[in-house]
């Protein structure tokens, strides 16, 4: 039987969700609860039910705009949450010829059991990860996702084993993540890695904070000020962000500098 997904949104021309022009696909449900998310209706399971064919049916309508590098990103909430039906829509894609991307925290991930043996399948119809590093401190992972990010590293690890190529991003959060300190821990963390084609800085903001209200729910970095160009650039540099260039396809390094994403995204996905 066919795999249902249960899916918050899709947008048809993403255009920092990966390479090139992307269709992106919004998975329901996340564990995480991070204190700067600006989509937390994307938290709940809940979501309109969507077959594998039906919604590769509608992404492959754009499919002329994707050139040489685009293709499918599948992003959330936490996709992985949906591995299942993960694992099916990206084999039938790949079927396809089509360019997969996953944008994830990471936050599912174990190595134990079924759930480990699908992720390894998913990875053989995977192109690209698009990977956060919410905080690089155990303590303060916690306080500001709610879960542990020990598992999030392993997962680091085990792309980095089987060389799967990711890009990282990292929040820029004034008085939590931009501590010259953690972004130096950071950086010590991506150099013992060899499959980091790309790193971004995200500076904070709070344009979702309304969407916290409406679901009733304090949000607690209502004071928290936009890192200023200065601490970005600060931060940048320390992540050696110019050191990564590396971009699938023969055209990397312009591709890279034509791509650059300009949004600035409060939590590290487009919709988490």
């Amino acid at each position: 039987m066919e795999k249902i997904g249960y899916v918050h949104s899709v947008e048809s021309f993403g255009s920092v969700d990966g390479p090139g022009v992307r269709f992106i696909v919004f998975l329901s449900g996340c564990p995480l609860r991070c204190r700067y998310c600006h989509n937390p209706d994307t938290w709940s399971k809940q979501g309109t039910p969507r077959s594998v064919s039906d919604l590769l049916k509608q992404a492959v309508r754009y499919k002329s705009y994707w050139g040489e590098h685009g293709g499918i990103t599948v992003s959330g909430g936490e996709p992985l949450s949906q591995i299942d039906f993960l694992l099916e829509f990206f084999t039938e894609a790949k079927k396809l010829g089509i360019n997969t991307c996953i944008d994830t925290s990471g936050s599912p991930f174990t190595k134990e059991g079924e759930w480990f043996e699908k992720f390894q399948k998913l990875m053989e119809v995977t192109d690209l990860l698009l990977m956060d590093i919410k905080h690089i401190n155990e303590e303060e992972h916690i306080k500001l996702t709610g879960k542990t990010g020990k598992n999030i590293r392993e997962m680091f690890a085990y792309l980095d084993e089987i060389n799967k190529p990711i890009w990282i991003r990292h929040v820029l959060v004034p008085g939590i993540t931009d501590v010259d300190e953690y972004l130096e821990q950071t950086r010590d963390f991506i150099r013992n890695l060899r499959n980091v084609y790309r790193v971004e800085v995200l500076p904070y903001h709070s344009l979702g904070s309304f969407k916290w209200k409406e679901l009733g729910l304090e949000y607690s970095l209502d004071k928290t000020e936009m890192p200023d160009q200065d601490r970005v650039a600060n931060a940048r540099k320390i992540l050696e962000c110019e050191k990564y260039l590396r971009w699938q396809g023969e055209n990397a390094s312009a591709d890279r500098e034509k791509d650059t994403p300009t949004r600035a995204d409060a939590c590290g996905r487009s919709c988490c």
